[in-house]
C-alpha cells in the first residue's frame, strides 16, 4: 500500500477505487486544508519546472489556477472579485507583460 498523505482533486478517489484499489481518505476544511492547498502549489510548480513540453505545462497551470481558486474560495473570495482585484492592480502598478527585469534603483 503507497501513502500519499496529500490533497488531491475531487475525483481522484472514485477513479482510483474504479480501478480496484482500496482507497482510504478523510476530508479536511479550515487551517488545515489551506495548509494543504499551499503544499499543493509547491507540488504543482515542480511540475510545471518539469514540464517536457507546452501541452504538459498548460496542464500544470490549469492545476495551478485551480489551487490558487480553491485558496480565494477558502477566504471568501469569489473568483470574480479576484479578477476584479487583479484588473485593479494591474492598471495601478501594470502586469508583467513587458518583461521588466529590475536590475538597481538608488
Amino acid at each position: 500500500m503507497k501513502s500519499y498523505n496529500k490533497l488531491v482533486r475531487d475525483l481522484v478517489p472514485g477513479t482510483l477505487r474504479a480501478s480496484g484499489l482500496k482507497v482510504v481518505t478523510r476530508t479536511i476544511h479550515g487551517k488545515e486544508l489551506l495548509k494543504a492547498l499551499r503544499a499543493k502549489i509547491d507540488e504543482e510548480l515542480v511540475e510545471y519546472d518539469a514540464a517536457v513540453d507546452d501541452d504538459h505545462a498548460a496542464a500544470e497551470l490549469v492545476d495551478l489556477l485551480e489551487i490558487l481558486t480553491a485558496i480565494a474560495r477558502q477566504r471568501g473570495y469569489t473568483e470574480a472579485r479576484i479578477q476584479e482585484l487583479r484588473a485593479d492592480k494591474a492598471a495601478q502598478r501594470g502586469a508583467f507583460e513587458l518583461g521588466i527585469f529590475l536590475v538597481t534603483a538608488e
